[in-house]
Formats: C-alpha cells, structure tokens, sequence
C-alpha cells in the first residue's frame, strides 16, 4: 500500500508540469486564417481553413479548426492564398543598371550590400525562396547567412557562390585587355580543375553548382551558339557536385552545349534558348528541367543599351529572345519539366512575377505557370527537412509558413501575382 501511494504522489506531482508544457506549446503556435486556399497539386480552392504555425513550419491545417483565445492570428478569410512563390534563377547582388564596362565600378563589398535591397524587394514581391546562380566574392553566400541569422530581411536563399567556366568563357571576365590577366578564380580546364573549382565552392558555402556550357549573351567575346567545357569536364564537375549532395545547374544557350550538359547528368538547364527537338527529348528522357527566363529578353532590348549592355550583347539577344519563346512553347507541349526562373538581376528586382504572363502566353495554363513556381521549382531544388521531405513549394504540414495574398483569382487572370497584397514568410507578415 505505502508503494501505491508513493507512485501515486510521484504521478500527481508531474501533472501539473505536463499540464503547463501543453499550454506553453500552445501559446507558442501562431495561426493564420485563409478564406481561399489554392492546392498546387489540383488547382483546386480549398475554403475556410485555418493553419496553425509553429517555429516558421506549418503542424496543422484544418478546415474545422478555431484559434485559441489571445493567441496571434493573421487573417487573410477575404484573399486567394498560395504557397510563397519561387525563382530559381536571380543574382541579387547584381543591378539591373550596372552592365558591360559599368560593372566593372562595382566592387563585390558594394555588391553585398545592394544585395540586402534586392534581398527586401523579392521578398516583397511574394518569392519567399530564390536560388542565387552566380556572385562575385561569395556575396550571395553572405546575404543568405544574413538572412538566415534575421540580420537583414530577404527570401530563403540556396545559392551558387561563383559560376565555373572555361578559361575565356562566359563569367571569366573579357572585359579587361590581357596585360591585367583578369580571370574568374572558378576557371577551370580539364576535369581535376573543374573538380577542384566545385570543392572550392562547396568549402565557401555554395548550396548549388552552376557551370557555363555555352557562351553568353552578356558576356564580351563569347557566342551563344558555342558550347563550352567538354562531356568529361561536365561529368566531372556533376559526379563531384553529386557526391557532395549538390544538385548542377548548367548556363546553356547553344543546342550541343545543351544536350552535352543533360548527357552529363546536370538537374537543369538554364535558358536553353536554343534546344532543338532531339535536347527536348533527351531533357524528358533523363528528366532534366528546364529553367527559360522568356521575359528578360523584353528589358534587355528596351532598356539594356542605357544600362550599358553592349551592343554585340544586343545583336546576341536580337537573335535568341523570340526563339527562346518558341523553344519553351515547344518544350510545354512536350511535357518536359519546367520550373521559373527569371534572371532577376539583369532587369530590376522585385518585378520577378511579370514573367507569369509570358509563360502563360507561351503555352502554359495559369496553374502550370503557378505550378512552375511553387511544386516544381521544389522538386528542382531537393531541399529538405530532416523528416526528408521538401520544405517549400506547397502550404502543407512540415513545410514553412511562407504564403502570398491577392485579393482576386490568380487562375482566372495571372498578372495578379505581379503585385502581392501580403506575404507571409515563416508564419510572420512581412513588413
């Protein structure tokens, strides 16, 4: 009997304790309430449902749920509600106003800092998440690790630190006259090179390894019907990013430089302007996604010549704009994975979502639009929480809280994305 009693006194003491840690989990919840919530996967409005967040993740979701009295709520019962949107292809540390020899006044400390800017104004402008391809000195490694640490406001960022190149390619400098012997530091001939650049790259920060496997429109000397780096440099670099856990996004314009990367294993490739009809099958045979940044051709060709882009640039984009649009409308028929990517950076930040309307003109329905920038551009990027499941791209248990608020239908009139109403970013509005 004195046991009983014991065990008994023991038990009763912990009940309060338990009792307490039960309602301090529940203060600690935010909620937010949504009148019309889209399901990416089926396009389908879900009503009335209310999310409850805790730690930046959404832990539930429920149509029949109700916010606890006192507890912090946002209420968005009168907005159309989606997943915080995605880019996959920005540079935020670079102006849209400094090209051709203008960039070269840029320094990479001054780079960082324009990049909190651009970090704000995507943010603002519904993307939650980008992929930085690409930034002098690692800057974009030092604006995700400040936003990370709550220094600075910006999008979740998985980033590339410095492309890898070919020695006279595009990223490795063109602009200087050789007695300077400018070149890139991630420059690299021959495959231990372009080993050694991706493990520089990875030691500095880089979440993902872009590579140039063509020339470039922007770059001085270099032609976007060339193809750079061979297979077993392209092999090399894709089996070492691999191995390392990163996935590979190849820069790529010209038609073999393209369907050299996909045979080379890379996730995606970047513009593929010019993919004829045999690299849009090897992209659905190997599953390869395609990232075609079908609006910027617009803001090159109208206002790129005051930004300083050279006119050699402008013949290049004369030449590759309209033909890229009909390649992607090609590929949509296809069925080939597409995901969103903008170039932000080249044209001005913020103004990422007037690209919708053009994927929509180009084939896309408005959900496949929506879609490219949310489950798709996900799966693309692979990253995940330790429950190994994605952390973004859908509003979803386990995922963060980052949504975006319109006031009307966006798969009734898709330029509505192009100005948020609110955006929420880890269960918080952002200011």
């Amino acid at each position: 009997m004195h046991t009983l009693s014991f065990y008994l006194i023991i038990a009763l003491a912990f009940l309060p304790l338990t009792t307490k840690a039960q309602s301090i989990r529940a203060t600690d919840s935010k909620y937010i309430k949504i009148g019309k919530m889209l399901d990416v996967q089926s396009g389908k409005w879900m009503h009335n449902q209310i999310l409850e967040v805790n730690n930046e993740r959404i832990v539930s979701i429920s149509d029949k749920g109700f916010v606890p009295p006192k507890a912090e709520a946002i209420d968005l019962s009168n907005y159309y509600v989606l997943p915080g949107l995605i880019d996959l292809h920005v540079h935020l540390t670079s102006s849209s106003q400094l090209h051709g020899y203008k960039r070269l006044s840029r320094s990479i400390p001054r780079a960082a800092i324009f990049g909190v800017n651009s970090a704000q104004r995507t943010l603002k402008a519904g993307f939650t998440t980008v992929r930085n391809l690409g930034a002098a000195g690692f800057a974009d490694v030092a604006l995700r690790d400040a936003i990370n640490e709550g220094e600075v406001s910006g999008p979740r960022m998985r980033v590339a630190g410095r492309m890898v190149c070919i020695t006279g390619g595009h990223c490795d400098g063109g602009l200087l006259a050789p007695h300077y012997q400018n070149r890139s530091p991630s420059s690299a001939n021959g495959p231990w090179e372009a080993r050694k650049a991706v493990r520089e790259n990875i030691k500095y920060g880089a979440d993902v390894i872009k590579f140039a496997a063509s020339g470039g429109v922007l770059s001085k000397g270099t032609s976007i019907n060339s193809s750079q780096f061979s297979i077993e440099e392209m092999k090399a670099i894709v089996e070492e990013a691999h191995d390392r856990g990163r996935i590979v996004a190849a820069h790529a314009h010209s038609r073999n430089g393209i369907k050299r990367a996909i045979k080379a294993g890379v996730n995606s490739i970047e513009h593929a302007s010019l993919i004829d009809d045999e690299g849009i099958r090897l992209a659905k045979k190997h599953g390869t996604t395609l990232v075609m940044d079908i609006y910027v051709s617009d803001y090159i060709l109208s206002e790129g010549r005051k930004a300083g882009i050279l006119e050699a640039s402008l013949a290049k984009e004369r030449q590759v704009g309209k033909t890229q649009r009909l390649n992607f409308n090609k590929a949509v028929k296809a069925g080939v994975k597409l995901a969103f990517g903008s170039d932000a950076g080249v044209y001005p930040h913020g103004l990422n979502a007037r690209q919708f309307k053009y994927m929509v003109d180009w084939g896309m329905s408005e959900l496949e639009a929506i879609q490219a920038a949310t489950i798709h551009a996900a799966e693309l990027l692979a990253w995940k929480n330790s429950n190994n499941e994605l952390n973004v791209g859908e509003i979803r248990v386990g995922r963060f809280a980052d949504l975006i608020a319109v006031k009307s239908d966006p798969l009734k009139e898709i330029q509505v994305l192009e100005s948020i109403d609110i955006v929420v970013k880890g269960g918080k509005l952002v200011e």
